[in-house]
């Protein structure tokens, strides 16, 4: 039976979580696979497009 409002997650307990935020926002890198694809995807379309997106 779950509690409602009320939720554990190991990877936040250990810290790994927060490690993989401190690596992000040090390199630029996002570490989540869609952060991954819309970084890829602005690189692609800057070298297409030959412009800056607004950010």
């Amino acid at each position: 039976m779950k509690i409602p409002g009320l939720s554990f997650s190991l990877k936040r307990a250990v810290g790994i979580t927060s490690a993989k935020q401190k690596i992000a926002r040090a390199t630029g890198i996002p570490t989540t696979k869609q952060g991954l694809e819309r970084k890829i995807g602005g690189a692609i379309l800057n070298a297409v497009i030959g412009r800056k997106r607004k950010k």
